[in-house]
């Protein structure tokens, strides 16, 4: 699944760790994510897209199967 973790991670100038930290994974889970390697769960999800202040569809990209 696409998704746009690493540029918002970015954009507010965080780590890996810090997304982790936030979103309480770890940092081989945030990185399984970003890469493609791993799909969150849907809680997961939508705590990543409450810390974005985006909706699940702006971070998520499931058409890209």
């Amino acid at each position: 699944m696409k998704n746009r973790l690493k540029v918002l991670r970015a954009e507010r100038n965080w780590t890996q760790s810090d997304l982790a930290k936030a979103l309480d994974v770890s940092r081989q889970t945030i990185n399984a994510i970003e890469t493609g390697k791993f799909d969150p769960s849907l809680p997961l999800a939508f705590r990543a897209a409450r810390i974005f202040g985006l909706a699940i569809e702006q971070i998520f990209d499931d058409s890209a199967h």
